[in-house]
């Protein structure tokens, strides 16, 4: 059977077509980037309107790429929590009419616990129980996963999101927007250790993050470097080298508070997802602390860390059991 799902959380408007194996056969990714690089995030209101313009062009070539019509899908699934309402709201609505119109099951799937299914996707096997950790731009929370559908969240951050911090130091260096992407290309040619920024609770059994204080002390380090004009934004060698220094901080306490978390668990598997696992830096340390520990790492492929439809495919799992939505489903900004 065919499933179609949809995307629309936060300024990525995503369909998807998979199987119920599942496996993935279309997966079509609209950008805003454009849109919002003006003004150096993502404005919900636009975000919403580019979403109604390009969700019907999004399914169809989506549905082109699978070599399907809709008269083939069996079933239609949507992220309907969490996200900016305004922009959920778009593809929870296009969800339903779908489903109605065609006479099919309508799924809500819950975003985050897509994340941590891309990795189940990306593996091809089942991966549960494990310690699922998204790391996005609206999400930093560590999960016990013992099914797909079965979360119990361990801890979180305390303010900003890992991906929001890398948002708003890649500001405060002025390297625009997507911010982490651009902090991650400045960092290549930084030293990590030239700046010995903080790492909070790093030291502490707690599995909780704050990232809020480290955005502080790039903000300070950045407006120290000119003596002359001290509100300049630091270029060259001493943009490269903050920006290495903040990248290393944060994937320092990153990786630590996943070991601490499978050590505290007593789980053997790490599930890793959402758009900051994109980070190469990241990746890198994931896979060095989890060879050296004996633990088992599932990181899905960059075209799934980022938001998509494809991750959407967790509702086979609720499909299995006959965990439909009624008509009446609404868009729900938050679940933590």
């Amino acid at each position: 059977m065919l499933f179609l799902a949809l995307e629309t959380s936060c300024d990525e408007t995503a369909a998807a077509v998979f199987t119920d194996e599942p496996r993935v056969l279309s997966a079509v990714v609209a950008s805003q980037n454009d849109l919002h690089e003006r003004f150096g995030g993502v404005v919900p209101e636009i975000a919403a309107r580019a979403h109604l313009r390009n969700l019907l062009p999004v399914v169809d070539e989506t549905l082109r790429q699978a070599n399907a019509t809709l008269a083939d899908i069996g079933c239609v699934a949507v992220h309907n929590t969490p996200g900016l309402v305004g922009a959920l709201l778009i593809g929870v609505s296009g969800a339903k009419m779908l489903a109605l119109a065609l006479g099919v099951p309508l799924i809500a799937v819950n975003h985050v616990a897509s994340h941590i299914y891309a990795c189940r996707l990306a593996a091809g096997r089942d991966i549960f129980p494990c310690v699922g950790f998204v790391v996005s731009g609206g999400h930093t929370a560590l999960f016990r996963c013992d099914t797909p559908l079965s979360m119990t969240l361990l801890g979180g951050t305390r303010d900003d999101a890992a991906g929001e911090a890398f948002d708003k130091v890649a500001a405060i260096l002025g390297l625009g927007f997507p911010g982490g992407p651009r902090l991650e290309q400045e960092a290549r040619t930084g030293d990590p250790k030239a700046h010995k920024f903080p790492r909070s609770f790093i030291r502490e059994d707690r599995l909780e993050f704050s990232f809020s204080g480290l955005k502080t002390a790039v903000r300070y380090a950045a407006l120290g470097q000119d003596v002359a004009n001290p509100l300049a934004i630091p270029t060259g060698q001493a943009r490269a080298d903050l920006a290495a220094s903040f990248q290393q901080a944060v994937v320092d306490v990153l990786v630590e508070k996943c070991r601490q978390a499978l050590r505290q668990s007593g789980l053997t598997r790490l599930a890793v997802g959402g758009g900051v696992t994109a980070n190469k830096t990241f990746r890198a340390a994931l896979e060095a602390m989890t060879a050296r520990e004996g633990f088992e790492l599932h990181i899905p492929p960059m075209s799934l860390c980022t938001d998509n439809a494809a991750m959407a495919a967790l509702a086979v799992e609720k499909w299995k059991l006959g965990d439909f939505a009624k008509m009446d489903l609404d868009a729900e900004a938050s679940f933590i």
